[in-house]
């Protein structure tokens, strides 16, 4: 996969992962590894002297804000109704975004005394090979080994048709014939104190370095609290709901009735509104 050139966004400048950045290149060595829980340039785990820097409380992860990034979270749904349907859940996942590209973070409990990512990674790219008949490869990155993988994405009638027509027409008509695309997407993972923490990438940042220099500062700066709870390997670290969603939800429900509407339900969307900063 091609790399493109680096350039800086000044016109949009992310200060809060700036000063972070700074703060990690004033203590960086030659000796210092490339990444990882408790070096000097993150991520963190809560006992650690991390910089101080806005974030979004998650429970179990802290993740710095900043300009042009948007917060959701995803739900799993825990229970069910006669139907089927979804009428509870648990968030399970955050995801950042930023202009054509979504990080997905999730952090998991593992052993006090060896890291998992090297049984994740060989896992994913198992999952992936045999059982989707995509292609994954292990490449070095900036937190040590990492996955890059190329996935059948399904393509339908109806997500066609929903498409702009200027996005149909870009793509290939064998493309369309075969009802898949392939979807470049990048794993990343940093074993901690007691905690893994695993992020996937997919959009522009998986090729585009300029959009994945911001997601890798997100993911650099995150803090892990791991808890003293004992928890079994690869159990998901319980995630909370930040004040500021509750908040810019009570609002949007509040202007939803006052407009006749009804309001939704979480567990049905799947995910719970995005936050901007």
């Amino acid at each position: 996969m091609p790399i493109r050139r680096r350039r800086r966004h000044d016109e949009e400048s992310d200060k809060n992962l700036d000063v972070a950045r700074e703060q990690a290149d004033a203590v960086e060595t030659d000796d210092a590894p490339a990444g990882g829980a408790g070096d000097a340039t993150g991520p963190w785990d809560v006992a650690d002297a991390f910089p101080e820097l806005d974030r979004l409380d998650f429970g179990s992860l802290r993740i710095p804000v900043g300009p042009g990034l948007a917060f959701q979270v995803n739900f799993e749904a825990t229970e069910v109704d006669a139907q089927g349907n979804p009428v509870n859940g648990r968030p399970v996942a955050v995801l950042v975004q930023h202009a054509e590209s979504v990080l997905q973070i999730q952090a998991f409990a593992a052993p006090k005394r060896s890291g998992i990512w090297d049984e994740v990674r060989k896992e994913a790219a198992t999952e992936i090979t045999e059982q989707a008949q995509g292609q994954a490869e292990e490449r070095p990155g900036p937190f040590g080994t990492e996955l890059m993988a190329m996935v059948p994405a399904q393509l339908t009638k109806e997500m066609l048709e929903q498409m702009p027509p200027e996005v149909r027409e870009q793509i290939p008509q064998e493309v369309i014939d075969q009802g898949y695309a392939w979807q470049p997407v990048r794993f990343i993972g940093v074993d901690g104190p007691r905690w893994f923490l695993q992020g996937v990438v997919q959009g522009a940042a998986v090729e585009d370095e300029e959009q994945w220099q911001v997601l890798e500062d997100v993911f650099r700066n995150i803090v892990v609290i791991r808890g003293e709870q004992p928890m079994p390997p690869r159990e998901l670290l319980p995630l909370s709901i930040p004040k500021e969603f509750t908040e810019a939800a009570q609002q949007a429900q509040q202007a939803q009735q006052g407009e006749g509407g009804q309001a939704a339900d979480p567990a049905e969307r799947g995910q719970e509104a995005s936050e901007v900063r």
